[in-house]
């Protein structure tokens, strides 16, 4: 069986079509990165002015340090949504190109799947055991490309989680560490 030339400008028309909506994925992305810095920047900088508007108001070290350790909770709890943010950027942005790759491997799985049934059917006389071999390796590939997409998907669920549980355990600590030193 030989390609026409219409299937081959389908499929590069396909290809590029893909291509674009990738680039355009990733721009989106860099987007939400780039407004996401510029956002915890501009509250940075608002942060650091009324930190120091507060520090030359302070009168002896005893409400010097309180201060100190009234900014550790407010700062591990943005620094752990500011992580939890970029995550979700991330991950949503992988996503997406995760789906485009697993669209266009099974169209490419299907086209050859076709391509080996339609050779099967062409075949000459006596090449029926060669045909079997290939029809069972490529459902052999198949089986194993699938048990791959699951393992990746459960690493990153589990890879999900564990950040969650780290980013709540540092705002938790900061909470106790800011809770001790008000005490003292």
């Amino acid at each position: 069986m030989s390609l026409t030339t219409e299937q081959i400008l389908a499929a590069h028309k396909a290809n590029v079509e893909t291509l674009f909506g990738l680039t355009t994925k990733a721009f989106e992305g860099i987007e939400k990165l780039v407004e996401l810095n510029v956002t915890a920047s501009r509250a940075a900088l608002q942060e650091a002015a009324t930190h120091t508007q507060a520090v030359l108001n302070v009168k002896d070290a005893q409400e010097l340090l309180a201060l100190q350790a009234s900014l550790f909770q407010p700062l591990a709890e943005k620094t752990a949504a500011y992580s939890r943010h970029l995550y979700d950027i991330a991950s949503g942005t992988g996503a997406e190109f995760g789906k485009a790759v697993e669209s266009k491997t099974s169209e490419v799985q299907k086209s050859f799947v076709g391509l080996v049934d339609n050779a099967s059917k062409n075949a000459p006389a006596g090449s029926e055991t060669a045909v079997a071999v290939i029809k069972s390796a490529v459902a052999a590939a198949n089986n194993a490309f699938e048990s791959v997409q699951k393992a990746v998907k459960q690493a990153s669920d589990v890879a999900e989680a564990n950040f969650n549980a780290v980013a709540a355990t540092a705002v938790n600590a900061a909470k106790t560490g800011t809770t001790a030193a008000k005490k003292r």
